[in-house]
């Protein structure tokens, strides 16, 4: 499924529907995580937004799913957390399972 059609189908998500759509598109643009630069690359191929993968991550990090990367100042890493993704799937997704 392209990442335009999951930004539709998280966008129109309900409750858990909405986790699952968010995950499902999370993980789709953390195949592309190592294109640079990022949100360029998406924007262009795509026709994504940064602000709909950032929505995404940040509805999974309320919702105790995941957690953002931060950098020293405080601010959040987000192609830094979507490469995490991507080279450690299973492994980062058991990890937050468990905390």
């Amino acid at each position: 499924m392209s990442l335009r059609t999951l930004v539709k189908l998280y966008r129109v998500a309900k409750s858990e529907e909405r986790i699952e759509r968010a995950w499902e598109l999370v993980r789709e643009a953390a195949r592309y995580s190592n294109h640079e630069p990022y949100w360029d690359f998406l924007r262009e191929t795509f026709n994504v937004r940064a602000d709909d993968v950032k929505e995404a991550l940040r509805f999974l990090e309320e919702n105790g799913e995941l957690q953002i990367k931060r950098s020293v100042d405080g601010k959040r890493l987000y192609v830094s957390t979507l490469k995490d993704i991507r080279e450690n799937p299973v492994r980062l997704d058991r990890w937050l399972r468990l905390t």
